[in-house]
């Protein structure tokens, strides 16, 4: 089979630099990529195609030799393969490919699964109350983990013995073959890839040197924190395999909803019901906070709805830097049932109010006739 000009392949011209090689190379690597393409054979061939073509021109010496002498410069990626480096950048395009051809590993092992390899990380959903989040807590979790086992500190072997290495691999943990213009490497199935083989299992562990414990760990839960937030206990995750690290473990917090507060931010929101005659006359109220209740004043004239704001009474910034602020609507308080006085009030001032009626044009500024009713209702409070 007669094979393509390289050039040809990645679609530029003899001239292209370095990047421009690069660029045309992704462009069809992702084109034929086995995951857009699956079952694909034609796109297989092609995807190894453009592989081949990269890796003699974006190595200086084989794209001298090849520009020179043509494919019998450079033979077969230049007889004795390639330089897995050249491919450097493009990890997001081959990784898991051996998996996808049957091969394990990528070009010679760059992905090498012999040594330690890191636990995995761990997650666990907390749930703490509004009050907890606002001012902290120190609140103790139980969590079954993998940990060493015990019997045969993590070896899974029994108790004087040890692991033999893997006579299929000789203790290297991979597999290596040619195929074709590749050169790859395949996890050594009979290990696993740790050159190492248990003929004497643990009988506590049965060979896995892990058992699964509950351990209870204290987190501190900073001030402020909402939900949705996470915190890293470093560590604390998965052991890790062949002598690796620990993976960490991720708390996520969930707060529970106030009955009164409403959280946006670091600043709170509530609505509070004020008399009647406190919105006209003016007056203190007390307002409840976080921190307890605490007196303000309600000006004269206030309308319904209105909202006060006091600064420094809302949540805690989880930062530790100041505090969000405390918003507070004012609401007429409607009474159920009224006195024979009350009543008697109620009906001195609805003689005194103009009619009903609703009219958008009407000004609200306190002139004219509304200033005159504020008044006489001044003097039915008063």
């Amino acid at each position: 089979m007669i094979k393509r000009d390289y050039y040809e392949v990645l679609g530029v011209a003899k001239t292209a630099s370095e990047q421009e090689l690069k660029s045309a190379y992704r462009r069809l690597a992702l084109k034929y990529h086995p995951d857009r393409n699956p079952g694909s054979k034609d796109a297989e061939e092609k995807f190894k195609e453009a592989a081949e073509a990269y890796a003699v021109l974006a190595d200086p010496e084989k794209r001298a030799a090849y520009d020179r002498f043509g494919h019998q410069g450079v033979g077969t990626a230049g007889g004795g393969g390639f330089d897995p480096t050249v491919f450097a950048g493009f990890e997001d395009i081959f990784g898991g490919l051996g998996d996808i051809f049957g091969f394990g590993d990528f070009f010679g092992g760059a992905r090498r699964r012999s040594g330690p390899r890191r636990g995995a990380d761990q997650r666990y959903d907390l749930e703490i109350s509004f009050l907890e989040s606002a001012r902290g807590v120190d609140t103790t979790i139980q969590i079954p983990r993998l940990e060493p086992c015990a019997t045969c500190h993590g070896s899974g072997s029994a108790p004087g013995t040890s692991p033999a290495r893997c006579p299929q691999c000789q203790g290297r943990g991979q597999l290596r073959y040619q195929q074709g213009f590749f050169v790859v490497s395949r996890t050594c199935g009979r290990c696993d890839g740790s050159g190492r083989v248990i003929e004497s299992p643990c009988s506590a562990c049965r060979g896995a040197g892990q058992v699964t414990r509950d351990r209870k760990l204290t987190v501190k839960v900073p001030a402020g924190i909402a939900s949705g937030q996470r915190l890293r206990l470093a560590g604390e995750g998965e052991m890790g395999a062949l002598g690796g690290p620990p993976g960490d473990l991720y708390v996520v917090i969930q707060v529970q909803e106030h009955e009164f507060f409403r959280r946006e931010g670091d600043d709170l929101f509530c609505q509070v019901s004020v008399n009647f005659p406190t919105l006209v006359l003016g007056g203190e109220i007390r307002v409840p906070t976080l921190d307890g209740d605490e007196p303000i004043r309600v000006p004269e004239g206030t309308d319904a709805g209105t909202v006060m704001r006091l600064r420094g009474r809302g949540m805690p910034s989880v930062s530790g830097r100041g505090r969000g602020d405390l918003h507070v609507a004012l609401q007429p308080r409607t009474p159920k049932k009224l006195s024979k006085d009350q009543r008697a009030a109620f009906e001195r001032l609805a003689r005194v109010l103009p009619p009903e009626k609703v009219d958008p044009a009407r000004r609200q500024d306190g002139d004219g006739d509304d200033r005159n009713v504020f008044e006489r209702v001044k003097d039915l409070f008063g």
